[in-house]
Formats: structure tokens, C-alpha cells, sequence
């Protein structure tokens, strides 16, 4: 079904209407729809590559999944499906190793900025992250802001009250909450609201905007304000061909776009988290915040796996540990990166 969806796309790309002369359209696709704080940040950077380029440059953006796919968007655009999209290569199966791992090396980069900027002193100092890209020109990085844990019924005020629940995490905090007590589980976020509504789970490693995102306010109770480190990851890329034909005035256009779109993208999450914690208030939710002892254990427990993990990655060829020893050398205060430094 895969390759039929992709022999349909590429048929309607090729009957697609020409351009008036002069003007160059590129497509854009995501699975988000155009409402989503994503598709809004994308729109911020469609608006100024359109007006930094005089109209040269027109994005004509396909929503909603109808054009790529969540899981394969990555191998879509290197084959021309679009000629932009929105990837998500921390959770491709296969071929994004290190891009996967090293997005558990974020301890002390807290914000959106730093988390970028963390990630391109990984990748400065890792040719396998650039391997892990082929066929692709990164147009933004992104982060996000800290996730915390949403439960249902029960409150948290330490660590040890995490022990016997159920809580959906993504991979790389799997073994952390296990070290923890808790039973930790993962499944696609779209099946979380349906689990703490039933019960099969107690509660989900999330931001406060899913209060308001996927409406956790309407089945949870509580937020316990522990600040998980997130890693930045290549979100938004485009088809280094298609890249590569573009004129230099039009490339340089799209250079100048990165910073944007990644502005943008920090300003939307922020917003979002705004939003969500307004929206847990109204409904009653009960916040509780993490003490500096608990947050210093979560945080030795998470680097401590971190590393382990990227020494796993030998098993594939990849020198994993280096890319975490950058990672922690870049890493020169709260939320102060430096690429390059010496701890």
C-alpha cells in the first residue's frame, strides 16, 4: 500500500498546474493539520520565504498526512514525494541510530534555544548524524519545552511515589522510571487520552500543553512539575536535489529561513505550554513541583543511562560515546551551550 501511495503522489506532483514564469513552487507537507502549533510555525516561515524572495518562492503546503507519512516522511522526501516536509527521525525504526540517542543527552538544556544549539554541537562532532541525513538539507531544528508527568488520580510529591504506576514515556526514559519503581510503557501519544481514561495507564511523561492539545485536562488530575530533559532533533528538511537545483539567490533565501522557522517554532511551543497550563487550572488540575534532591537524582539517573545508551551503539558502528562526551562538554551551565568547551 506504501508504494502505491507513493506511485499516486508522485503522479499528482507531476500533473500538477506549471508555474507562472519566474516563480518557483515548492511543497510542503506535514502530518499535522494547518491549527496545530507546528503548522502555525511553519506558516510564519512559508510568509517570509515568500516576501524575503520577492514572490520568487511560493510554498504550496499539503496538511494533515495527505501527502507524507508520519513513519516514512524521511524516505518519501528523498524520493521526491514533496520537496519540504516535516520529518521526525527520533522515531524512525531504522537508519537514525544516533539522531535517536543523542536526543537522550539534553541534561542542563532547558530551553528551546540551547536544546538547538546543543544538537548542532553533536552534530558538528559526529559525521554519523550527517550519514543519518543523506539525500536531505535540514531547514530547522527543533526543541521544545520541558515535559513533566500527567497522572489521573494520583498526586506526586517525590520520586518514591512513583513506584507500582503505569506511565507511557518515550524510549529513552524507559529504564529510567524502571530504576525508579514505576512500570513504564510505550505506546503512540494519539492511544494516551483513551488509556487514562480507562485506566490502563496512571499517568504519561508529557508537557503542560497536552492539557489543552489532546484535552489530558478532561482525564488527569495532576501535574507534577519535574523537568525531564528533551533532546532536539532535524524537523523540518528538504530534498537535497531539489535543494541543489534551486538558484544560489534562492538557496540563500531558504539559508536565512532556518533561523526563522526555528524562532518561530520556539515561540509556538511556548505559546502552546501557556495555553495548556491555563486550560489545567480551569479544570482543577493539581500542580506539584519536584524538590532540588529529587531533581538532581532524576537527572544522575537520566545521564546515566544516556551514556549507556550511546555506548550501545558500538553494536551498530557508531561511536555513540564520543557523541555524548560532545554533548556533555557543550554543556558549560544551566542552559548555557558552548560547542567545543572542555569540562
Amino acid at each position: 500500500m506504501r508504494i502505491v501511495a507513493l506511485i499516486l503522489a508522485l503522479l499528482l506532483a507531476a500533473c500538477a498546474r506549471p508555474a507562472p514564469q519566474g516563480v518557483t513552487v515548492l511543497t510542503y507537507a506535514s502530518p499535522y493539520s494547518p491549527s496545530h502549533p507546528f503548522s502555525k510555525a511553519d506558516q510564519t516561515w512559508m510568509k517570509f520565504v515568500e516576501a524575503r524572495s520577492g514572490g520568487r518562492l511560493k510554498i504550496k503546503p499539503s496538511w494533515s498526512g495527505a501527502l507524507l507519512s508520519s513513519d516514512m516522511s524521511m524516505e518519501e522526501l528523498r524520493h521526491g514525494v514533496a520537496d519540504i516536509g516535516l520529518i521526525t527521525p527520533i522515531y524512525v525504526r531504522g537508519g537514525t541510530h544516533l539522531i535517536r540517542i543523542q536526543s537522550g543527552f539534553y541534561s542542563g538544556a532547558d530551553s528551546p534555544e540551547s536544546q538547538v544549539a546543543l544538537y548542532r554541537c553533536i552534530a558538528a562532532a559526529s559525521p554519523q548524524i550527517a550519514h543519518e541525513l543523506h539525500g536531505l538539507k535540514v531547514l530547522a531544528v527543533q526543541g521544545g519545552t520541558l515535559p513533566g508527568l500527567v497522572t489521573t488520580t494520583r498526586a506526586i510529591h517525590s520520586l518514591d511515589d512513583l513506584k507500582g504506576l503505569r506511565i507511557r514515556a518515550p524510549t529513552e526514559l524507559l529504564a529510567v522510571l524502571d530504576s525508579l519503581g514505576a512500570d513504564p510503557v510505550n505506546m503512540p501519544m494519539g492511544e494516551v487520552y483513551s488509556a487514562l481514561a480507562k485506566g490502563v495507564i496512571d499517568g504519561v511523561i508529557a508537557p503542560a500543553d497536552t492539557f489543552k492539545s489532546l484535552h489530558f485536562a478532561e482525564v488527569a488530575g495532576h501535574y507534577y512539575d519535574l523537568a525531564v530533559p528533551r533532546g532536539a532533533y532535524p524537523a523540518r528538511a528538504m530534498n537535497t536535489a531539489r535543494f541543489n537545483a534551486l538558484s544560489a539567490d534562492d538557496r540563500k533565501v531558504l539559508e536565512e529561513g532556518v533561523a526563522v522557522w526555528e524562532a518561530a517554532l520556539a515561540d509556538e511551543v511556548r505559546a502552546a505550554v501557556d495555553k495548556g497550563t491555563a486550560e489545567a487550572r480551569t479544570n482543577n488540575v493539581a500542580f506539584t513541583t519536584a524538590s532540588p534532591a529529587d531533581q538532581a537524582r532524576f537527572e544522575a539517573i537520566y545521564l546515566r543511562d544516556s551514556e549507556r545508551n550511546a555506548r550501545g551503539l558500538s553494536r551498530f558502528g557508531i561511536d555513540g560515546l564520543a557523541a555524548f562526551k560532545a554533548a556533555r562538554s557543550a554543556v558549560t551551565g544551566k542552559d548555557r551551550i558552548s560547542c567545543g568547551s572542555q569540562t
